[in-house]
C-alpha cells in the first residue's frame, strides 16, 4: 500500500485500473465458459459470444461418472458430500485440460469433457483419469471415505459446437447423436464390470490405437440407434495382474464371444470358464456366464439377433452420390462373398482370392472419395483419411489371421461381420452422409 499526503493508505494505481478488474473478470468468467471454447468458435474474447454462434468440428467426447455416489453422499452430511467430490473433480480437471481436452458441464458427480484435437487426447486423459483415482482413493480412505469407482465413456463423431441461451443465461453446448452414444457406453461399463468403454467411431479414429490395450467385448444395439455398434474395452489401466490376465486370454475371451453371438453356447462357455480359471477378475468373462446359463434356462439370447442374415443394401444407406452410392453397394457385395466363401467351408485359397478381391475394391473405393474430397475442400478430408487409415490396418489384421488356417471358421465370420460389414454400414450412414450433405450443398451453390 503507498500513502498519500494527508497521511492515508491507497492502492497503486496500476493495481486499481480498469485493465486489471477486467482481466479478473475475464478470468472469473473462463471458469463458466472455457476459453477453449472461444477459441473453438473462432472468437476474441468471452465478450462477443453470442446465442446461437456455432461451428462444425469432428470432436470426441469424454462422460464420466462415479459408481453408486447416490448411496455414498447418503452416508455423508452435505458438507462432506460437496468436500469428497470437489475434491475429486480437482484431481480430474488437470488432466482432461493436459490432453487438450476441457469440461463442457459437470452433471452432479458426472463429467462431460470435450477433446477437439484428437480421439487419442481422450483415450490418454481417460487413462490417466483412472490411474490418478487409485492415488486419489489412498488419500481419501486416510480422511475416513469409502474409495471411488468411475465409469468412462468415448465416442467420436462430427458434431455442432456453440452456445445456447437467451438474453439472462448462455451455455456453451454440443449437439449430436455422438454425445448420446458416449453416454451409453458410460452406462454400460457398469454392465460388463469394466471401467473404459469406446466405440467403434472412436477406435478408427485413434493416432496410437496399436500402443493400446484393447479388446473387443460386445455387438450391442443401444437405445436411438437402429445398427448395432461395436464396443470396445480399453484396460491399459487395469492393475498389473488384472491386465497381464486379459491380455493372456485377449484371443480366447474375443473367440468365446463369437461362438456366443452364433449361440453356439457349449464352446462359448468352456472358453470364458478358461478366461476365468486364469483371469477370476475377468468381470466381463464372468457376465457372458450368466447370459449362457440364463440362454439354458430361458432361452433369451443377449444380443443383437441377426448374424446369419446377409446384410442388404438399403436406400437408407445411399450419400446421394450415385458414383459413391454405387462403390458402396459393390464393397457390400464383395464383402458378403467373403462371407459366403468362409461360411461354406471354402479352402485357403478361395478365401485368399475373395480377400484379395477386397482388398483391391477398399483401396479403389478409399482412393476415388479421398480425391473428390480433396478436389472439393471438405473440411474434414484429413480425419476421414485418418478413419480409412486404422480401416486398412485393421483389415490388414483381419487378413493375416484369415492367412492362418488354425482358425476357426466361426471366429473369422464374426471378425469379418463386425470389422467389415459393420464398419462399412455405420461409416456410410455417418461419417459418408456428412461428406454427401457437403458435396450436394457445394454443387447447390454453384447452381
Amino acid at each position: 500500500m503507498e500513502v498519500n499526503k494527508n497521511g492515508a493508505k491507497e492502492s497503486p494505481e496500476h493495481l486499481d485500473s480498469p485493465a486489471l478488474d477486467l482481466k479478473k473478470i475475464t478470468l472469473a468468467y473462463s471458469r463458466f465458459v472455457p476459453p477453449q471454447l472461444v477459441e473453438i468458435l473462432e472468437k476474441q474474447s468471452i465478450l462477443d459470444l453470442e446465442p446461437g454462434t456455432q461451428v462444425e468440428r469432428e470432436i470426441t467426447i469424454l462422460f464420466s461418472d462415479v459408481r453408486g455416489f447416490t448411496t455414498i453422499s447418503e452416508e455423508l452430511t452435505p458438507q462432506k458430500t460437496f468436500e469428497l467430490i470437489n475434491a475429486y473433480f480437482r484431481r480430474m480437471e488437470p488432466i482432461i485440460f493436459r490432453n487438450n481436452g476441457f469440461i463442457d458441464k459437470y452433471i452432479g458427480d458426472a463429467i462431460m469433457a470435450i477433446f477437439p484435437k484428437s480421439a487419442s487426447d481422450a483415450l490418454h486423459a481417460s487413462i490417466d483419469m483412472l490411474t490418478e483415482l487409485r492415488g486419489f482413493n489412498k488419500d481419501i480412505e486416510e480422511k475416513g471415505f469409502k474409495p471411488l469407482q468411475i465409469g468412462i465413456g468415448l465416442n467420436t463423431g462430427i458434431s455442432m459446437i456453440g452456445t445456447v441461451g437467451g438474453r439472462q443465461k448462455m451455455e456453451g453446448t454440443v449437439i449430436s447423436d455422438a454425445v448420446n452414444l458416449a453416454s451409453r457406453l458410460e452406462s454400460l461399463t457398469k454392465v460388463y464390470g469394466v471401467p473404459l468403454l469406446i466405440s467403434e467411431h472412436t477406435l478408427y479414429s485413434l493416432d496410437d490405437a496399436q500402443d493400446h490395450c484393447i479388446r473387443f467385448i460386445d455387438r450391442v444395439r443401444v437405445k436411438g440407434k437402429s445398427r448395432p455398434q461395436c464396443i470396445f474395452e480399453i484396460y491399459d489401466a487395469d492393475i498389473e495382474k488384472v491386465r497381464t490376465g486379459k491380455t493372456e486370454t485377449l484371443k480366447v475371451f474375443e473367440e468365446a464371444v463369437a461362438y456366443y453371438h452364433y449361440r453356439d453356447i457349449d464352446r462359448a462357455e468352456a472358453l470364458f470358464q478358461s478366461c476365468l480359471h486364469l483371469n477370476p477378475n475377468d468381470f466381463a468373462a464372468r457376465l457372458y456366464l450368466s447370459r449362457c446359463d440364463n440362454y439354458r434356462n430361458t432361452g433369451v439370447h443377449e444380443s443383437t439377433g441377426e448374424l446369419d442374415k446377409v446384410t442388404f443394401w438399403k436406400d437408407e444407406y445411399n450419400i446421394g452420390i450415385p458414383h459413391i452410392d454405387a462403390q458402396h453397394m459393390e464393397l457390400l457385395e464383395q464383402i458378403n462373398r467373403l462371407s459366403e466363401t468362409i461360411g461354406s467351408g471354402a479352402g485357403e485359397e478361395e478365401i485368399a482370392n475373395a480377400l484379395n478381391f477386397v482388398d483391391k475394391y477398399v483401396n479403389v473405393h478409399f482412393k476415388t472419395e479421398e480425391r473428390l474430397m480433396e478436389e472439393k475442400g471438405y473440411p474434414f478430408l484429413k480425419e476421414h483419411q485418418n478413419q480409412h487409415r486404422i480401416f486398412y490396418q485393421c483389415f490388414l489384421n483381419l487378413k493375416s489371421e484369415m492367412d492362418d488356417s488354425s482358425q476357426d471358421k466361426v471366429f473369422l465370420l464374426f471378425r469379418t461381420q463386425i470389422f467389415l460389414v459393420d464398419w462399412l454400414i455405420n461409416h456410410t450412414t455417418k461419417t459418408d452422409k456428412h461428406l454427401g450433405k457437403f458435396l450436394r450443398e457445394q454443387e447447390a451453390s454453384h447452381g
